[in-house]
């Protein structure tokens, strides 16, 4: 027997030793396999380096990879592996506060790997391996330590296409992995089209004492996106880093629905009593006055909204750090009347008519002013605060953040934060954090490509707020430069009316922003309103029914025993839903498609409504930028006057 074949009968010796009853033994080669048998983890000791590499039904996902640390001196080279601790499977099924499903799996078998440096302890690697995808992270030893790097890589297969944005509110362009524009890094999570047409996604979770990772490309290594920290990272140890996890899947639709893993590799919620938090439609106020205000708590009762929110403005110029967000002084930029707006006087009457306020705060006052605001509020009676600008990727700004959110749930607050934050799972542990934006939304008047592209990308990582809009569109005159109001069309909405009515059946936010741009005044009381009057904002199940990354989606989603479908496109094209996914019994669908001249109303929404079954599809004739809206109820009393799909088109 040659010397090759003997060394690797030495290596597959090792690995079985290994996974056998895990008990600590040197080895090169550890094998490791998700609940289901499908998935395989395996790491080895490759002359020196630590590489990981990952298949799913037999095909490879992510090629053999490096792994490693800068702390202090490079950990990268002259490693080995010490010893293997199987650490077992986990068979566990929580309930969320609220969430897109009323329960949530948390299976995976685990694993604890000690890599040494000569002889002595590196680093410990943590490994998770789920039915969904793989998660691993770093276990830091030695007292004060300070990582300046880290050598995490995926070696993807060649022909990967990367569905790459350079920050957070950015569009997406779907490229090839090599030379990406800009400054060349991908904000996360990162979905990936493997070569075989299925789809991997990359990203991390638990991210709160540590800088924020984007990707990059490998300098010297194709096909190889690698790990792009903010800044150092300074701790004292034992210590361990955020998760990094790789999730696969046949659909771009798999990796939406099992992005629960988030949450899974999050603690669980430190809130003892969390029965104050409350999800709910919101609505902007954006007359900064008394009157503004009470019309705005008018129309949320009037429509089933929840919450009514004072954006900047409200305590001063919010870039301005002499505002005090402790007083209500109206910044001249938007309303020059100081004696406008009683605050108090609003939030008073919203209470007694069952609406919550929700106040802004830009992070210069959050920073300055946090401890004594929050029970400021709390004394007013608000129910949340939004962070405005907030830093983001730095440790200093991340633990900062997180601070803060803790420190609001102490006063029953919830929080919503706004521009570059992108969740990874911590609403888990803190669930008054409800929302965040990190969105392309609304206020960059996306088009439809980017709308049928976030499901599969940004929403992958949690909930956003995209700030739904409704009457800052030309209605129909899609290609005008300009609206009936002369508003240019770059300052109008690019997409249809019931585009964005489906937007919010499609979108997840707890805290669900409808109307950004709108005012009451704006309102001709549509009949289509109602789907927005009716719609949820957390869920008990949630389904991808079809969808193809900045092409098209269809999402289901059941709250009690009520269905909302909604589904948009980005070319025109015709859809197909089936409703296989109903319980047996007859249901109402009431459904809400963009309509032609013949509807009366400017927003020109055709509203139907017919009897269907779970044995029933729906065929959609969808416009360009278009979408439809469908809810589902079972039936209660006579249905007589109320005629059965019959396949046709609508």
């Amino acid at each position: 027997m040659g010397n090759k074949n003997i060394h690797e009968m030495r290596k597959i010796l090792l690995t079985l030793a290994c996974v056998a009853a895990g008990l600590p033994a040197l080895a090169e080669t550890v094998t490791m396999t998700s609940p289901d048998g499908k998935g395989t983890l395996t790491v080895k000791d490759d002359s020196g380096r630590i590489e990981y590499s990952i298949s799913w039904n037999g095909k490879t996902i992510v090629q053999p990879s490096v792994l490693g640390l800068e702390v202090g001196r490079p950990l990268l080279d002259g490693l080995t592996i010490a010893s293997v601790r199987s650490l077992g499977k986990n068979d566990d099924t929580w309930r969320p506060v609220y969430g897109e499903r009323a329960e949530i799996p948390d299976v995976y078998n685990s694993w604890e790997i000690d890599i040494n440096s000569g002889d002595k302890r590196a680093f410990t690697l943590v490994l998770r391996a789920y039915d969904e995808g793989m998660a691993f992270r770093y276990r830091i030893y030695g007292g004060y330590f300070k990582v300046t790097d880290e050598y995490t890589e995926y070696t993807l297969p060649e022909g990967t296409l990367a569905y790459f944005t350079p920050r957070a509110q950015t569009e997406y362009s779907v490229l090839p992995l090599r030379d990406w524009p800009g400054d060349g890094e991908s904000d996360r999570p990162l979905l990936l089209k493997l070569p075989d047409g299925s789809f991997a996604c990359l990203g991390e979770a638990g991210v709160v004492d540590y800088v924020r990772t984007k990707f990059k490309l490998s300098p010297d290594k194709p096909n190889t996106i690698r790990a792009a920290m903010y800044g150092p990272v300074e701790d004292v140890a034992p210590y361990d880093a955020p998760w990094r996890f790789v999730m696969y899947g046949k659909k771009a639709g798999d990796i939406l629905e099992h992005n629960y893993i988030l949450y899974n590799l999050n603690p669980p919620c430190a809130i003892k009593n969390p029965t104050w938090i409350k999800p709910g439609k919101v609505m902007r106020e954006v007359t900064l006055t008394t009157e503004g205000g009470r019309n705005v708590v008018d129309f949320a009762e009037k429509h089933n909204l929840q919450y009514v929110l004072f954006d900047a403005g409200w305590y001063g110029f919010e870039y301005d750090k002499a505002s005090d967000a402790t007083t209500v002084t109206l910044d001249p930029r938007r309303n020059p009347d100081p004696h406008a707006l009683d605050l108090q006087a609003v939030i008073d009457y919203a209470r007694s008519k069952g609406i919550g306020v929700l106040l802004y705060v830009n992070q210069r006052a959050l920073q300055q002013q946090l401890d004594e605001i929050l029970p400021l509020f709390k004394s007013w009676g608000v129910a949340g605060v939004k962070f405005g600008f907030v830093q983001v990727g730095s440790q200093v700004w991340t633990r900062w953040m997180h601070e803060a959110v803790r420190k609001c749930a102490e006063y029953g607050l919830m929080v919503d934060i706004h521009d570059e934050y992108r969740p990874t799972g911590v609403s888990r542990t803190w669930p008054n954090l409800m929302t965040q934006e990190g969105v392309r939304g609304n206020e960059e008047f996306p088009d439809a490509f980017n709308n049928t592209m976030l499901p599969f990308t940004r929403y992958v990582a949690g909930p956003a707020d995209y700030t739904i809009c409704y009457y800052r569109q030309d209605f129909g005159k899609l290609a005008a430069d300009e609206d009936a109001h002369g508003v240019p069309r770059s300052k109008t909405i690019k997409t249809t009316p019931a585009h964005q009515l489906a937007l919010a059946a499609i979108y997840y936010s707890p805290l669900q922003l409808l109307y950004w741009y709108d005012k009451p005044s704006d309102s001709q009381d549509e009949p289509e309103l109602k789907f927005f009057d009716d719609v949820y904002t957390v869920w008990d199940e949630s389904k991808v029914l079809e969808g193809e990354p900045g092409e098209y989606v269809t999402m289901a989603r059941r709250h009690g025993d009520e269905w909302f479908i909604g589904s948009i496109t980005n070319a025109g094209r015709k859809a197909e839903v089936s409703l296989d996914f109903l319980p047996e019994g007859k249901f109402v669908a009431e459904i809400y498609t963009d309509g032609d001249k013949s509807i009366p109303t400017r927003t020109k929404v055709r509203v139907s409504k017919y009897m269907v079954s779970s044995g029933d599809t729906l065929r959609f004739n969808l416009c360009d930028s278009g979408g439809a809206a469908v809810r589902i109820v079972p039936v209660a009393g006579s249905s007589e006057n109320i005629k059965k799909y019959k396949n046709q088109a609508l």
